[in-house]
């Protein structure tokens, strides 16, 4: 099994907890690092030790400041309002996820990531802002019930096919393609929803396949909730192999690409997969956030209905050393694909499945309707009572994030398995990081909007992207020359 460079200590960036730091709470001091101390227990999570390197004092109110620096702060709010705080120390985590990603990844060109603007990088490219109880891509509403508040996501036009059949209705619901035809059909499901039970809903919307999830209140996970599970786990001796190690890339969006691209960047070889006939649907939007996903990976397109490409999809899969994709566990079994055997056949595997709820669930997922369902509709702040979407997808990049830290880590022990990620997961333990102060005043002036701390303004940034360095490829058949390459570096 091939690893990656040795692991290195970021001097200053991952360590123990200071002395004063409880282990479920900030220091007495009312210092506290909420990245730092989140890295180090995502490292523990994967059963690798943090260095036991001294921490810096850090101002109690840090993480609503990084919050203010990310970018999606400014797409987290009504369209006519200041813009909000989030529920929970999101761009912190950001940073921690990256620091042990970092910590484990040697010299790379992850040194100078700016973790926290990953969750603003889609908006940037898109030119996205924020809209309030409708998500910033537009694909999402609230939607209240008589009894508490819904989160539906209908970015498919497909999807707008199952909602008179959602509610039992036999007056037309679908949106027209004149200006404006959509909000009117949005008003329509609204005002059906409102004197409904919002549980039955939900029950029955993901019977049909539908993103639907309550966007719940009040966030409550398990004081010790797992960032992921594992199955059919493997061990070996660790030892550094004679090439790089091998993924295949099966996922499609956001957070999977995005652990691809970060592990990329880390010195894993990455082969993306794509249907020729369904392909990656993130083709279909800016070109640019494509190519920042999937630039720097060798790619092709693989009809696994046909026999031929079945065959070489098979092969791909006996020479790779991991595997990550995003579709619902019945999908590739149908096919005839069982990841844990595939990972029981050779020790240290691992396939990586990222998910809108884990893999005990069949329901659909995307990033908006995940993180509320997490509880990241309300905001800390007192005077903002009403619920309203968190920045951009923001479950599909923090969830990116991890999975290439934990998927890196395991390859460090020389691990292997079967990894259980969702969005809905790592948004709750994202939002339940210990943080103190997540709110600060909010104020606008001639030059934007500022957050006041310590007696100065610290400017609201807007969403800003990393510079594209190479294009994604284009969807076309295996060449004959990719496949010597992969299939030469694999003996």
């Amino acid at each position: 099994m091939p690893h990656p460079p040795e692991p290195r200590e970021i001097a200053g960036q991952i360590g123990v907890s200071d002395p004063d730091v409880d282990e479920c709470g900030p220091s007495r001091a009312g210092t506290f690092d909420a990245g730092r101390e989140h890295a180090r227990r995502l490292l523990r999570a994967c059963d690798m030790e943090p260095a036991p390197l001294p921490d810096a004092a850090h101002p109690a109110r840090e993480a609503a400041r990084e919050w203010a620096r990310s970018g999606a702060m400014m797409l987290t709010g009504h369209a006519e309002g200041p813009p909000r705080f989030a529920a929970g120390p999101l761009a912190s985590a950001a940073r921690g996820a990256a620091l042990a990603l970092r910590s484990l990844a040697g010299e790379s060109a992850l040194d100078t990531l700016d973790a926290p603007a990953l969750l603003g990088e889609r908006a940037a490219l898109s030119g996205l802002t924020r809209h309030g109880d409708r998500s910033a891509s537009g694909s999402a509403r609230l939607l209240p019930a008589c009894d508490g508040t819904l989160v539906l996501n209908l970015p498919r036009d497909d999807d707008w096919h199952l909602i008179p059949a959602w509610l039992e209705a036999d007056l037309p619901l679908e949106p027209g393609h004149e200006p404006g035809e959509r909000d009117a059909a949005w008003q329509r499901v609204a005002a059906l929803v409102s004197n409904r039970a919002s549980e039955p809903l939900t029950e029955r919307g993901r019977l049909m396949g539908l993103a639907i999830a309550t966007a719940n209140a009040t966030p409550a996970p398990p004081p010790h909730e797992p960032f992921f599970e594992v199955q059919h786990g493997t061990e070996s001796p660790l030892g550094r192999g004679a090439r790089r190690a091998r993924l295949l890339d099966l996922s499609t969006l956001w957070a999977g690409p995005l652990a691809t691209s970060l592990l990329s960047l880390a010195g894993i070889e990455v082969l993306k997969i794509e249907s020729p006939t369904r392909p990656d649907g993130a083709r279909e939007g800016p070109t640019a956030f494509f190519d920042l996903m999937n630039g720097g990976k060798r790619a092709c397109a693989l009809d696994l209905r046909d026999s031929h490409d079945r065959g070489l999809f098979e092969r791909l899969l006996e020479s790779a050393d991991i595997v990550v994709e995003s579709a619902r566990p019945r999908a590739l079994s149908q096919l005839g694909y069982d990841a844990g055997g595939w990972v029981g056949e050779r020790v240290g595997r691992i396939w990586a499945s990222i998910t809108g709820y884990g893999r005990a669930h069949e329901w659909i997922a995307f990033g908006d309707d995940a993180a509320l369902s997490a509880g990241l509709a309300w905001s800390p702040d007192a005077g903002q009572p009403d619920p309203c979407f968190c920045a951009d997808a923001i479950a599909d990049p923090l969830t990116g994030l991890h999975a290439a830290a934990i998927i890196l880590a395991f390859m460090r022990r020389g691990r292997g398995g079967l990894l259980d990620l969702s969005l809905s997961g790592i948004a709750r333990r994202a939002v339940s990081a210990e943080q103190e102060g997540l709110a600060l005043p909010v104020e606008q002036g001639a030059k934007g909007w500022h957050v006041l701390a310590d007696d100065r303004a610290l400017r609201i940034e807007e969403p800003r992207a990393r510079p594209i360095l190479r294009p994604a490829p284009a969807l076309a058949p295996a060449s004959e020359r990719l496949l010597s390459t992969w299939f030469e570096a694999t003996c």
